[in-house]
């Protein structure tokens, strides 16, 4: 899976960042036996600053540093205009051009124009491009591309990219996917979320991911689940939902084959079939979201909001936005016939979308047309019936 592919990604990228933090450490360690407390430390470059060759030891109340600051502790402001690296804890607000790289955990706020890394935060943390941390976050994590939390995340994720934790309390935002083991809050995905157990919600432009959802799982087109009562979706694969093949016909003779799938309660449907009145916009295709009420063990009313389109593959447009209400029999454990009425309304500008639905017609309520478009708009009254194959 994708997913996997940028986890491995990620990982990787936050092992090497932590092997350049041990060598800064490393490359940093002076001669002198014991580190003191100064008031303000500044400097161009390591060692060329007021706490010179002994800076990797000290603690300080202020730094700023025209490239690159290095010390024990800060706890306070320190700026920097290539890195800060702080090899222990740092408290206050820390800002770098480039990155920021702190040894333990980081107390306070951290900005960066590119990179932060640190073992754990309390506080939040700005930066460019990515935000790595190895252990625990309370706080926020905001990236230009990337969030990584290696153990638990107690605030909010916001990545232009991507964000990677394990155990999230709150919520994921990520203008491409989202990838926890548990998350008590909300998984927000430009294409995909990927997570064990969620106590919360996801949504996503493409496809959420989970084992155990308690909440809604909507999705732009697909939802995957062991348990999900709610899936929002077109196509819903859930280990201990529902799922069906249909045929079906409505009024103005549309044939359609459709695959309906969900949890206990919503399902998506998608299906394609073919209209037997015309002669050129023949081909039909259907995609919608359904929902199950007052169910029982041998009927059960579904009510369904469809859109439907014909075409020719030539010139000319057929749009039918469609909802019905069907009760359902089940006269087996597989098999359920149902049937029932619905409201339409159609847009088309072809001459065969016309002649389905002509203003002569009794069942239409509405044929109205706006200047300057050949798009014929109209409201009428139709119905659907089929029988459902459940598996």
């Amino acid at each position: 899976m994708k997913a996997l592919y940028f986890k491995h990604q990620f990982s990787q990228i936050k092992k090497a960042a932590c092997l350049g933090i041990t060598f800064f450490g490393l490359a940093f360690h002076a001669d002198a036996q014991e580190g003191k407390i100064t008031k303000a430390h500044f400097g161009l470059i390591y060692p060329l600053s007021t706490n010179g060759t002994h800076a990797p030891l000290d603690t300080n109340n202020l730094s700023i540093h025209l490239l690159a600051g290095v010390s024990s502790v800060e706890k306070g402001f320190s700026y920097a205009g290539l890195s800060n690296v702080v090899r222990n804890e740092s408290y206050g607000a820390q800002f770098a051009g480039f990155s920021n790289h702190i040894g333990k955990q980081a107390n306070g706020a951290l900005f960066a124009g590119f990179l932060n890394t640190y073992r754990s935060a309390k506080g939040s943390q700005f930066a460019g491009f990515a935000n790595l941390a190895q252990k625990n976050v309370e706080g926020a994590q905001f990236a230009g591309f990337l969030n990584t939390t290696g153990g638990d995340m107690s605030g909010v994720q916001f990545a232009g990219f991507a964000n990677v934790a394990k155990n999230v309390k709150g919520t994921q935002f990520a203008g491409f996917s989202n990838t926890a083991k548990n998350i008590s809050a909300s998984q927000f995905a430009g294409f995909i979320n990927v997570a064990k157990e969620v106590n919360g919600s996801q949504f996503a432009g493409f496809i959420n991911i989970a084992k155990k959802v308690k909440g809604a799982q909507v999705a732009g087109f697909i939802n995957i689940a062991e348990t999900s009562d709610s899936p929002i979706g077109i196509i819903n694969i859930i280990k201990n939902g529902e799922k069906s093949i249909a045929a079906t016909i409505d009024e103005s003779q549309t044939s359609m084959l459709t695959f309906r799938s969900g949890g206990k309660n919503l399902y998506g449907i998608i299906g394609m079939g073919y209209n037997f009145k015309n002669k050129d916009e023949v081909y039909a295709f259907e995609a919608g979201l359904g929902a199950h009420f007052f169910k029982s063990k041998s009927f059960r009313l579904n009510m369904e909001l469809t859109q439907t389109i014909l075409e020719s593959f030539e010139k000319g447009e057929y749009f039918k936005g469609t909802f019905r209400l069907l009760p359902a029999v089940k006269v087996a454990p597989w098999l359920e016939i149902f049937g029932g009425p619905s409201i339409n309304f159609v847009s088309t500008n072809t001459v065969e979308g016309k002649a389905l639905h002509p203003e002569s017609d009794d069942l239409v309520l509405r044929t109205w047309q706006r200047k300057n478009s050949d798009f014929q708009q109209s409201l009428h009254i139709g119905y659907q019936a089929g029988l459902q194959f459940v598996f």
